[in-house]
Formats: C-alpha cells, sequence, structure tokens
C-alpha cells in the first residue's frame, strides 16, 4: 500500500517536475520488472523510452539498454540524444524477430493510434523465453486524459477544448492526435489471444499501481474500467 500511495502522488509532479516523475517511475519499473527478468546482461528495448530516465535506471541494474521513440524531441528533452537510442515507430519495430531478451514498455499504448499492432510489434522482437511488459493508462481510469482529467469522463474532445480555454493552448497528450482510449477489456482480449496462439505464457496481469491483493477487480468487468489507473501485462514468449 506505501507503494501505491507513493507513486499516485508522484503523478502530480508528470508535467511541473518531469525528473521527479520519471525517475522514480524508472527506478520503480526496473524493481517491478526484475521480478519476472533477470535484468544483468540482458538486452533491453525501450519502446517509447523518451529523454533518458528510464535508460540510467535500466543500466544501474546491469541491463543493455536500448530505446525507442517516435518523437525526437521527446529523445532529446534533456539535451543530446544518448547512444543506443532509435528514431521510429513502436507500430513498425526497426528490430530483427527476436533481437532482446526483454522487450519493455510503459505508458505508451495509449499514445499510438494502432496500441495492438505495437503490442504485436513487441512480441516479435522478443527472443523465445524472453520477457514482454506491456502497460498503459487506462482511457476510464482516473488519470485516462493524462493532464485533462477528469474531464475526460464527459468525453476526449470535450475535455481537451476545456483544458485549451482554461490554458490558452493545448495540451501535451491531445484526444485524437497523441492520445487514444485503450481499455482494460482490450488489453486482456490481447493477452489471450498471445496464449491461445501459442506465442507466448502469461506471466501476470495486474493493475500496475495498485497492491497486488487488489488485482480481483480485472474480474469485474465495468469496476476493472474505473479503478484501474493503469494495466500491467507481462508475457513470456514461447
Amino acid at each position: 500500500m506505501r507503494r501505491s500511495v507513493r507513486l499516485f502522488r508522484q503523478f502530480r509532479y508528470e508535467q511541473s517536475e518531469p525528473a521527479r516523475f520519471y525517475g522514480g517511475l524508472a527506478n520503480d519499473s526496473v524493481r517491478q520488472l526484475s521480478q519476472y527478468a533477470d535484468l544483468r546482461g540482458a538486452t533491453v528495448l525501450d519502446v517509447g523510452g523518451g529523454p533518458g530516465y528510464f535508460r540510467e535506471a535500466f543500466l544501474d541494474a546491469g541491463a543493455t539498454y536500448f530505446a525507442l521513440d517516435a518523437d525526437v524531441g521527446e529523445l532529446s528533452g534533456r539535451g543530446a540524444i544518448p547512444v543506443g537510442t532509435v528514431v521510429g515507430s513502436g507500430m513498425d519495430l526497426p528490430f530483427k524477430d527476436g533481437a532482446v531478451d526483454v522487450c519493455y514498455s510503459s505508458n505508451v499504448l495509449e499514445h499510438v493510434p494502432s496500441p495492438w499492432r505495437m503490442a504485436d510489434e513487441m512480441m516479435r522482437a522478443t527472443r523465445s523465453g524472453g520477457i514482454a511488459f506491456v502497460s498503459y493508462t487506462v482511457w476510464f481510469g482516473p488519470w485516462g486524459g493524462h493532464e485533462t482529467s477528469p474531464w475526460h469522463f464527459f468525453g476526449g474532445v470535450r475535455a481537451r477544448r476545456r483544458y485549451a480555454r482554461k490554458h490558452g493552448h493545448q495540451p501535451k497528450n491531445r484526444f485524437g492526435e497523441s492520445l487514444f482510449p485503450v481499455t482494460v477489456r482490450a488489453g486482456l482480449v490481447w493477452a489471450r489471444k498471445q496464449v491461445d496462439a501459442g506465442v507466448a505464457d502469461l506471466v501476470d496481469v495486474s493493475p500496475r499501481y495498485h497492491p497486488r491483493w487488489s488485482r480481483w477487480v480485472l474480474e469485474v468487468p465495468v469496476l476493472r474500467e474505473v479503478v484501474t489507473w493503469n494495466l500491467m501485462i507481462v508475457l513470456r514468449k514461447r
């Protein structure tokens, strides 16, 4: 519970203090991912890696780290783009089949127009026996509209317009352009398809930032959409 409270508090600083927010999230992510894969010596591809906060955490854990992002401005947010960074689309990864031990993505699926195509690409790039870790912000959850929350509950377009009127500029995450609605149900359906097709084994699925005992909410169709802040799916490729 202490971890959940700490993470929820950090979300307040995503826009105002990104180093504080993303640095804390990166360290927590590495600790969480280490439960499913040994990162020492592992080749990790971070799809949607951004300006480098996750790089430091993964390198400290002993991984060989590569990041991919489509936004050059995002990649250079802390200065020069680091070595090992690839500019490209998550929906068409420029990596060969089975190229990495761990394919990781945090809070990116909701920012691409074809999220499950990106998830399929992540599975393709993961080697047999490797881990694909996918997590994303759920649209109907409390932070689904990102900085336009909680007005996204009244519609993404309406929330975007309200934000622009109030602040005099468009939000960073623009509904219909760089923010799209992704549900818990869609993630569970995609994960089940990987298992049924013999592509991967399901290792874990849970509300990522909640206490582990709260995973039962995923069994309740409507409740899971509104109380799940972020859905985490972990698969081991066959």
